[in-house]
């Protein structure tokens, strides 16, 4: 009897089915590491993978969103950087990742990931009426800011260029508008405050937060001063507001250096620094990411 049911065990293990389900459950649990472990709206997080063996390659899908991996010392620990949007749905969503490593033998990992709603605030607002109100010639300008930024946000590297943590802009700079934030302008057009505030007189210097190319540098009609820097894989950090630009597109800049002096262009209620980060599209609380400890990503 004890060799028939080691003789089932064995077949059920060997099964296809079984070995799918082992893959999914024990695996994803043991080779798949989540920092933070509890997301929000908002939220940028580090998925780090352990493989059993050397891996060729790694990928993964996330909110319909691929994911592009890293290593940074060996073949076996991985590494990617995702967020979940300010305006996702609470819910629960599957992440995927699939791994092929040398020897030819694949493994996928999932999981499902709660997202819970975090609690923004509403407040209102008050700014000129060209800003709430464009004139045609101002909406023939934010069309033509659209293209540019579009181009921007395209043109990412296929590789991360940061190099370890992220950093706040400023060296002493004080909140004055958390992200995420429901804004209402001259009490009718209502927005989402997709990035972080600092009380910053005009003139105050702007650091990189981390190293990256610039691929923006130029006034816009909202956006005021704005650079825009590449941080690799689909990782931007966005400076709005700037009365002095320091950089040019395609400069490459390491963290903390001067881009900028901040100031109160563009649609701003005075002079302040808006820094926004944004990943595949998605737009991430800074302050979340400077709490994240990040690998020294190198390819």
């Amino acid at each position: 009897m004890r060799t028939l049911l080691r003789a089932l065990a064995l077949a059920f293990l060997l099964h296809p089915a079984a070995q799918a389900a082992v893959s999914q459950t024990d695996a994803a649990r043991d080779a798949l590491t989540i920092t933070p472990a509890h997301l929000a709206n908002g939220s940028p997080f580090l998925i780090e993978v352990h493989t059993t063996g050397d891996a060729a390659t790694i990928s993964g899908k996330w909110q319909s969103k691929s994911l592009a991996f890293f290593t940074t010392h060996d073949r076996r620990t991985w590494y990617a950087l995702a967020g979940v949007d300010v305006e996702a749905a609470q819910g629960t969503y599957p992440l995927t990742v699939e791994i092929t490593l040398k020897d030819g033998h694949r493994q996928t990992l999932r999981r499902d990931m709660p997202i819970t709603e975090a609690p923004y605030a509403r407040i209102t607002l008050h700014v000129p009426d060209k800003f709430t109100a464009p004139s045609p010639e101002a909406l023939k300008q934010i069309d033509a800011d659209k293209i540019v930024k579009d181009q921007a946000f395209a043109d990412t590297a296929a590789a991360p260029t940061w190099t370890g943590d992220f950093t706040p802009p400023l060296r002493q700079g004080v909140r004055s508008d958390s992200f995420g934030t429901r804004r209402v302008f001259n009490g009718t057009n209502a927005s989402v405050h997709r990035g972080l505030d600092y009380h910053a007189a005009t003139g105050t210097p702007v650091a990189a937060i981390n190293s990256g190319r610039v691929v923006l540098a130029q006034p816009l009609y909202f956006e005021g001063g704005c650079v825009m820097i590449d941080h690799g894989m689909g990782l931007m950090s966005v400076y709005l507001h700037l009365s002095k630009i320091e950089v040019h597109p395609g400069d490459t800049v390491t963290r903390g250096q001067i881009v900028a002096l901040s100031g109160g262009t563009g649609r701003a209620t005075g002079p302040h620094l808006h820094l926004g980060v944004r990943w595949q599209g998605s737009y991430l609380d800074p302050a979340k990411l400077f709490a994240l400890k990040m690998p020294a990503a190198k390819d």
